[in-house]
């Protein structure tokens, strides 16, 4: 019998990370709380918290009720990028990562440190798709992943467009030129 390729993933992540488990946002009166919290704070540009976001809290991968639904290249390519999230947990302690990722949380607009946590993620979300789906699909990221920086769900984290499209298209370079050395 052929394993899925998350449910490989899933496993493994297990194994790195003791106490790792998977949870319904929708259950959660915490994720419930934040999701109205991030609707205030963004002047409800973050309306899909808990109904369309993954979310890593405390060795938690918190999900939406759509993620039974997922395909398993979908969700190999979701746990990649969640995974790093759980590194950076690892790396960087609850404590830290928090203040990194939410301070300054106002003046919303340039949080450099959650923009350098979501970037270090989103590269391996480029990575996964690239190998999953092909560097055309990488490719085809590159604007819902400059949304995502310069738009509301995350806060405005980092408003200067341009850039976050320039680490787009160096990390796509990078991909491809490590797929023409093998």
């Amino acid at each position: 019998m052929i394993m899925e390729r998350s449910t490989a993933l899933l496993e493994s992540m297990t194994l790195e990370f003791p106490g790792f488990a998977i949870r319904k946002k929708g259950t959660s009166r915490l994720q419930r709380l934040l999701g109205g919290l991030l609707r205030v704070v963004t002047f409800g540009q973050q309306r899909t918290y808990v109904t369309q976001y993954y979310t890593v809290l405390f060795g938690v991968l918190w999900v939406p009720e759509s993620w039974d639904l997922l395909p398993d290249k979908a969700r190999y390519v979701l746990l990649r990028h969640e995974r790093v999230h759980l590194r950076q947990r690892k790396r960087l302690g609850d404590l830290l990562l928090a203040l990194v990722y939410l301070v300054p949380i106002f003046p919303l607009g340039l949080a450099w440190g959650r923009a350098r946590i979501e970037w270090e993620a989103y590269r391996e979300t480029l990575r996964a798709t690239a190998e999953v789906y092909g560097m055309d699909a990488a490719r085809g990221l590159g604007p819902e992943i400059v949304r995502r920086f310069v738009g509301g769900d995350y806060g405005w984290m980092w408003p200067f467009p341009k850039t976050v499209a320039r680490w787009v298209e160096e990390e796509l370079e990078r991909i491809q030129g490590s797929e023409t050395e093998v």
